[in-house]
C-alpha cells in the first residue's frame, strides 16, 4: 500500500486518476479549492480516498494543509491546472491586463505544482514517483500565457528530477493533447470544429480519454518505471513526435 496524493483530484482526468490507485488498494488524498466537489468526489471514490481542500497556488493555504497531508509520500502527481486566459477574460487594460492573464496561467499550471512538491519534498520516501502536466499547447505557438506556463513545469520538471535522482526518486511530464470529459473547455466542451482540427491532427486520428492518462500516470508512478526519469511523454496521438 502507497500514500498517493492527486492534486486537482475532485474532478476528470485528477479524479481518474485517484480512482485508479484507490482502485488498487493504495491510500489517496485528493485536493483542490472547492470542497464540494472534492467531497462528493469521496463519497464516489470509496474508503481508499479521503480530500484536503486548498488552493494550490496559494503558499499560505499550502502550509495550512500540511497537517492533514500525508507524513510519508510514495507519489505525488501535480494535475492541477487550466488555462485562465480561455477562461477568464483580462480584469484590467493593457499591460496591467497583459500581466494578470500571464500571472494567472503561472500560479495555475506552474507555481501550484511548485508549492505543493517544495511542501511536501522532506516528505517524499525513497524512490518516490511525481508525475507532473503540461500540455501539446508547449509545443506549439498560438497558445499565449497558458502554453508558455505548461513549458516552464517542463523545465523545472528537469531541475526536480536531478534533485530526486540521487535517491532512486522519478519527476516526469505527461504533455497531452485533447482529452475528452473534462472542465476544461467549460460546460459547453470543445467546439466541433476544434475537435475535428485536433483530430486530424492526430495519427491515430482520434482523441484522448481519461482511460489513457491514467495508464500513462500508472506507469511512470510504478516501480518498474524507475530508470524513466526527467522525460517528457506526449499523450496526443502523435500530434507532437519526438521529445
Amino acid at each position: 500500500m502507497r500514500n498517493i496524493i492527486v492534486t486537482g483530484g475532485g474532478t476528470g482526468i485528477g479524479k481518474a486518476i485517484a480512482a485508479a490507485f484507490a482502485e488498487r488498494g493504495d491510500q489517496v488524498v485528493i485536493t483542490g479549492r472547492r470542497k464540494d466537489v472534492l467531497d462528493q468526489a469521496v463519497a464516489e471514490l470509496g474508503a481508499n480516498v479521503r480530500a484536503v481542500a486548498f488552493d494550490a497556488a496559494d503558499p499560505a493555504q499550502v502550509e495550512a494543509a500540511l497537517p492533514e497531508l500525508p507524513e510519508r509520500v510514495d507519489v505525488l502527481v501535480n494535475n492541477a491546472g487550466g488555462n485562465n486566459s480561455r477562461t477568464a477574460p483580462p480584469a484590467e487594460p493593457g499591460l496591467a491586463g497583459l500581466l494578470a492573464t500571464w500571472q494567472a496561467n503561472l500560479d495555475t499550471n506552474l507555481f501550484t505544482a511548485l508549492l505543493v512538491t517544495t511542501a511536501v519534498r522532506e516528505r517524499l520516501n525513497p524512490g518516490a514517483r511525481v508525475v507532473n502536466f503540461s500540455s501539446i499547447a508547449a509545443h506549439r505557438g498560438g497558445s499565449g500565457s497558458y502554453g508558455a506556463a505548461k513549458a516552464a513545469v517542463e523545465n523545472w520538471n528537469l531541475t526536480l528530477a536531478q534533485d530526486l535522482g540521487p535517491e532512486g526518486g522519478t519527476a516526469n511530464v505527461i504533455a497531452p493533447g485533447y482529452i475528452s470529459d473534462t472542465e476544461f473547455f467549460g460546460p459547453d466542451g470543445i467546439p466541433a470544429a476544434r475537435l475535428a482540427y485536433n483530430v486530424g491532427q492526430a495519427i491515430n486520428k482520434r482523441h484522448g480519454t481519461p482511460a489513457d492518462i491514467v495508464a500513462t500516470t500508472l506507469f511512470l508512478a510504478s516501480p518498474e518505471a524507475g530508470h524513466i526519469t526527467a522525460q517528457v511523454f506526449h499523450l496526443d496521438g502523435g500530434s507532437i513526435t519526438g521529445r
